[in-house]
Parts: C-alpha cells; sequence; structure tokens
C-alpha cells in the first residue's frame, strides 16, 4: 500500500501539518523535526506529489516547448540553455519534435495543452502554415516563439537578427577580395530562411557586389551543402565564397569541395550560420556567425514569465545582435 503523508506524520510523531511543512518547504520548521520527518518519509518510501500539489495551485510548473526538428545541432543548443533556466525555477520541460511536418507540429501543440502547461515555448516549422498550430494554443496559455516567428502573428519572440548575421559573414568575404560570392540556403518557408535570404540581397547591394550570383535553396542539411556544391563545382565557373545559411549546410559544402579537391580557403572561401558545436571541428574549421544561445534562453524566458504575469501587455519582439566567428575557412586562425 503506498504510503501518505499522514503515514510519515505518525511515524515521526508529528501532526500532519507539521509533515507537510518540512517535505513541502513551505514554512521553517526546526532542524531535529526536519530531521526526523525526512528519516521517516525515506524509511516508508514516502515521494511527495509535487505536481499534485502544482496542480491545486494553479500551476503545473511546466513548460512545453515545440522544435522544429531535433536532428538540427542548432536546437538542442537552445533546447539546453532553456532548460537550464527553467531549472533555476524549479519548473520542468517538456520537449516535442515537429519533424519538419506542420501537422506533426499542431499535434504536439493540443498535446502540450491538454497536459496543461503553464506556458508553451515553440520554433515554428513554417513562417505561414505554423499559424494554424498557434491559433490552436488555449488563449490563457501564454506563449513566445524563439528564433523563427509566424508572420502577422500576434505572440512575442525572440531571436537573431538574422539579416545582420548574413551581413556580417557578406562583409567579411568581400574584405578578402570575393566578388563572385554564392549562396546556400534553405527553402524560404522558414521566417530565418526568409530574413537570411533578404540579408544577403541587401548585403551584396549595399557593398555593390553582383547581385546574379548563384543562389541556391533547399534544406538545412548537410546532404543539401553536398548537392549544392556539387552544383557549384560543375560549373562554369568556381565561386569566390559560399555564404551557406547554416552550419550543416556549410559542412556539407566543405565535405564536397574537399571530395573533389577544391581546396578551402585557398581556392574558395566558405562561412556557415549558428556556430554549432561542430563548427570548430570541421575540416577546416568554419567561419560562421554565433548565435548566443544563452542570451536567447534567457530573453526567451524572462518574456515567457512576464506574459504569465500580465495576459495583457502589447506584443514584445526582441532581435539580439549576432557576432562573426572567424576560423580557417576563410583563412583565420582557429
Amino acid at each position: 500500500m503506498t504510503p501518505t503523508i499522514r503515514d510519515v506524520a505518525e511515524r515521526a510523531g508529528v501532526s500532519v501539518a507539521t509533515a507537510s511543512r518540512v517535505l513541502t518547504g513551505s514554512r521553517k520548521v526546526t532542524p531535529d523535526l526536519v530531521t526526523s520527518v525526512q528519516e521517516a518519509a525515506r524509511t516508508l518510501g514516502y515521494r511527495h506529489n509535487a505536481v499534485a500539489r502544482a496542480l491545486r495551485r494553479g500551476r503545473s510548473n511546466t513548460i512545453g516547448m515545440v522544435v522544429p526538428e531535433i536532428g538540427n545541432p542548432f536546437f538542442p543548443a537552445i533546447v539546453e540553455a532553456v532548460e537550464r533556466r527553467l531549472q533555476e525555477s524549479g519548473r520542468d520541460l517538456f520537449l516535442c519534435d515537429a519533424q519538419q511536418d506542420v501537422g506533426i507540429e499542431l499535434s504536439r501543440v493540443q498535446a502540450l495543452a491538454d497536459r496543461q502547461v503553464d506556458g508553451l515555448i515553440i520554433i515554428p516549422v513554417s513562417a505561414a502554415a505554423s499559424r494554424d498550430a498557434l491559433e490552436r494554443i488555449p488563449h490563457q496559455t501564454p506563449v513566445v516563439q524563439v528564433d523563427r516567428f509566424v508572420e502577422e502573428y500576434a505572440a512575442d519572440w525572440v531571436g537573431v537578427d538574422d539579416e545582420l548575421g548574413i551581413g556580417l559573414a557578406v562583409e567579411h568575404l568581400a574584405s578578402l577580395g570575393a566578388r563572385n560570392i554564392a549562396f546556400v540556403n534553405a527553402k524560404l518557408d522558414s521566417s530565418s530562411a526568409v530574413q537570411r535570404y533578404t540579408g544577403f540581397k541587401r548585403a551584396m547591394a549595399r557593398l555593390g557586389l553582383p547581385d546574379d550570383t548563384q543562389q541556391l535553396f533547399g534544406t538545412y542539411r548537410a546532404e543539401w551543402g553536398r548537392a549544392a556544391a556539387q552544383e557549384l563545382a560543375t560549373g562554369s565557373v568556381l565561386p569566390d565564397a559560399v555564404v551557406c545559411g547554416n552550419d550543416e549546410i556549410a559542412v556539407g559544402v566543405l565535405r564536397e569541395f574537399r571530395r573533389r579537391q577544391i581546396r578551402v580557403p585557398e581556392d574558395v572561401l566558405v562561412t556557415g550560420f549558428d556556430d554549432i558545436r561542430f563548427a570548430a571541428l570541421a575540416d577546416p574549421p568554419l567561419t560562421t556567425v554565433r548565435q548566443p544561445h544563452e542570451q536567447l534562453a534567457a530573453e526567451c524566458i524572462r518574456l515567457l514569465d512576464a506574459r504569465m504575469a500580465e495576459q495583457d501587455t502589447p506584443v514584445q519582439r526582441i532581435a539580439i545582435a549576432p557576432s562573426l566567428v572567424v576560423r580557417e575557412s576563410t583563412g583565420g586562425q582557429s
């Protein structure tokens, strides 16, 4: 039979109220009572039901999070940073993978809402098609979008300034003498893909560089990077440099160039975006745009807590400036 708090109180020789205060930490009690109650709980195998207590208080102490695909190394980095922040306030994270499918994304959002999470953090799969999932979230559930956002949807958002980040990469390549700069990106389905493409076009125009260079669109995966590099390598002219929409694409580009004995950075310069853990371990180490994971997570939780405290406040959109990390793929030092 499962022991109850009454059983713990009887074994410790205290009242139920005192046992409850010890086990919940709601009020201070004398050290000898703490020792007595905790020893009784251990002996009986009593386990305090924190979830039931939280629900009685109208909170589950859980936050839901939906990411487009957990296989993309950038998203686990954000998840880890968010979870660390939540642990500081004693909250748990329920994580769901949308598998790059807006239908699955919708079902995951509904499942988290059914679990009565206190708030929801979402990195939308699509800038347009993810609207359906967001509109199914109960009105009373606070929502924060991170990294990506759904266009013209009134929910708080925090992410890096993607246009600025790509601009930093283009300016760096131009400073090294590159003019024929190719762009390899994901299809323009997500807000990040759109903003990075816009940033590339604007930076090229601002620097007076040709706007008719090769621009290829696929997925945010290394396999696409290899396919794009094959197309670039077999074209009439090899570009001076390649700006990649993320680090996974860039790693694929590097691998295919190496297979074809195209030297980086001697023959072509390559940059990425995100600064995932493996960027510095690429061959050669990858010049990339760094996203500040910890800062993104801190702002995300701050926005969520503010929204939980006050529903009727103006929507906030926070763009954090990224930084350029120069490594050997553009001639820098690791």
